[in-house]
């Protein structure tokens, strides 16, 4: 068994992935770095929880609750609460209070718990409050333009929305990358190569310290060795 996993791309700009999943049997997994943070929802021995999750700056060993079932909407890069200071989430995670069946509490009021199916429909709603808002000198830096400000100032403005900088961005997306190659059978020279990394002992660093996995683990992972790598989009499989 382990962790099933369902992930979905959206069609808003303000939602990188919408997941939910399911545990049996596994005790704990593999957190890989990821630079996204997330809303996450989770029903364990009945009772029902949800944390804002930071961005993961390294892989680590996180404890999976049994028999869990998991929701969780992740938010494009540049996408923040301005109340929220992302920064002091990297790493962590803070919990909304008051939190039940039916609802828990953001910023003095209460919210309805969000579902797989109308994840767009609460993030439209966030954004209509000005709960959530988009830095857009971090969006056209990402989608390839030139910002309209200081290297400095751009700067700045991802470490404020994002918790990391655009290096750090770089090098964990670059990972994520690279296991996901090697998962597919691709040879780690051939990664190497296609990456951009200097050699082989460099993608092994950056592979151990932001996904936890050696080139030869990924190329053999077994059911036993659950890992937070899937998204990619597809029906519930095991991770």
């Amino acid at each position: 068994m382990g962790l099933s996993m369902e992930c979905r791309d959206s069609d808003s700009p303000w939602v990188a992935q919408v997941w939910r999943s399911t545990s049996a049997r596994v005790d704990s997994m593999t957190s890989v770095a990821s630079p996204h943070w997330e809303l996450v929802i989770w029903e364990e021995a009945g009772r029902v929880n949800a944390n804002l999750q930071g961005p993961e700056s390294r892989a680590s060993i996180a404890p999976v609750p049994q028999d869990a079932t998991f929701f969780g909407i992740t938010f494009a890069l540049g996408t923040w609460m301005p109340h929220l200071a992302v920064s002091q989430l990297v790493d962590s995670s803070a919990p909304l209070p008051d939190t039940t069946r039916r609802s828990f509490y953001l910023r003095g009021s209460a919210w309805h718990l969000p579902t797989f199916d109308n994840a767009e429909a609460f993030v439209r709603r966030l954004v209509r409050e000005d709960i959530l808002v988009s830095d857009p000198v971090v969006t056209s830096v990402l989608a390839g333009r030139e910002p309209e400000v200081s290297a400095r100032t751009a700067q700045r403005r991802f470490v404020a929305s994002t918790g990391l900088t655009r290096g750090a961005i770089r090098q964990i997306e670059r990972a994520r990358e690279a296991a996901l190659l090697i998962q597919g059978g691709a040879p780690a020279g051939e990664v190497v190569h296609r990456l951009g990394y200097f050699d082989q002992p460099h993608l092994a660093r950056s592979l151990s310290r932001f996904v936890g996995r050696t080139a030869t683990q990924l190329s053999a992972r077994t059911e036993e060795e659950a890992m937070s790598l899937p998204y990619k989009t597809g029906p519930l499989d095991s991770a």
